[in-house]
């Protein structure tokens, strides 16, 4: 199992679409919000994702895909 902590900064156009679930359910991951700053204009969550590597990899590509920003916090390999 694979932990991912990122940081996803939402755009204006972006702030009411559901993305969070959207990645949960569309990928094999376990989404966990540790912190988060949302307003009607701007947001960021600080973001877990827990699942096999190439799914956490997959969600992550698919948030960049939805438009939001991805930066990482930190990765642990849980054997």
């Amino acid at each position: 199992m694979a932990s991912l902590k990122v940081r996803i900064t939402f755009p204006e156009e972006q702030i009411k679409e559901p993305v969070i679930y959207q990645i949960g359910k569309e990928y094999k991951v376990v989404t966990n919000i540790r912190r988060a700053d949302v307003t009607e204009k701007t947001g960021w969550v600080d973001l877990e994702l827990i699942g096999e590597t190439k799914e956490v990899e997959k969600a992550v590509a698919g948030l960049k895909k939805k438009g939001v920003k991805v930066d990482l916090i930190e990765r642990n390999v849980i054997e």
